[in-house]
């Protein structure tokens, strides 16, 4: 299954009041585990930029001058995200945001359906306490000592790592895969990422051959003696 974690930095808060998209950042999950694929763009928003706003995400206009037009740009954002569920904090902001650029450059808008709202799932598994990227990232853990300021490509890699945990937890070292040549009860379990134990290369010791042949004299009904 395949997911795509998004956020955008913005001039301001209303894109129909004049403010646009400067940054958007994805991240390609797979099976609920990030690929390292992502789509990363700074975008030219052709106004200025409020101060209020450069002190969220520190991009200024003279850094953004000889940015991208977003109509430049959508048709390739557009084809990495496919028809891929995307995974956003505070969902209604972003798409609003993304819809109004989209709409703007031509282009039909998203279906706010397939958005899948990480604010929503925080307020529903933590009742009454902070969902906010920051707070979450707190309580699950998650390294936040890169985020000195608001990123869109950082923000969604951290968002990926927080949209596993309120799934359940990150479980990158376990997978279950059912072949297509099984059964559907057949389940074969494939670790991945695991670490390799070495190869013993020196006999054991009568100590502790002694002490194996106890252990399997405690055994009751061992299965190789039904054989």
């Amino acid at each position: 299954m395949r997911e795509i974690v998004l956020d955008t930095e913005t001039t301001g808060l209303d894109p129909y009041s004049g403010h646009r998209v400067v940054e958007i950042g994805c991240v390609e999950l797979i099976n609920h585990i990030r690929t390292g694929n992502h789509f990363q763009t700074y975008l030219n928003p052709e106004r200025d930029m409020p101060p209020e706003a450069e002190r969220v995400h520190g991009l200024s206009s003279s850094f953004l001058s000889d940015k991208p037009l977003f109509k430049t740009i959508a048709a390739s954002f557009l084809e990495f995200i496919g028809d891929s569920p995307l995974v956003i904090h505070n969902a209604a902001f972003d798409m609003k945001f993304i819809n109004a650029e989209l709409e703007s450059a031509g282009f039909a808008a998203l279906d706010m359906s397939r958005a899948l709202d990480t604010v929503l799932m925080a307020r529903q598994k933590f009742p009454g306490q902070p969902a906010s990227l920051d707070a979450l990232c707190k309580r699950f853990n998650i390294d936040l000592s890169t985020r000195t300021k608001h990123g869109a490509l950082l923000d969604s890699e951290l968002l990926a790592d927080v949209y596993l945990e309120l799934r359940g937890g990150r479980q990158a070292v376990l997978s279950l895969k059912e072949e297509e040549t099984r059964s559907n009860d057949e389940i074969d379990l494939a670790f991945t990422g695991h670490t390799d134990i070495p190869t013993r290369h020196f006999p054991p010791t009568a100590e502790e051959l002694a002490a194996h042949r106890t252990m399997l004299e405690k055994l009751k009904n061992p299965i190789w003696s039904a054989a």
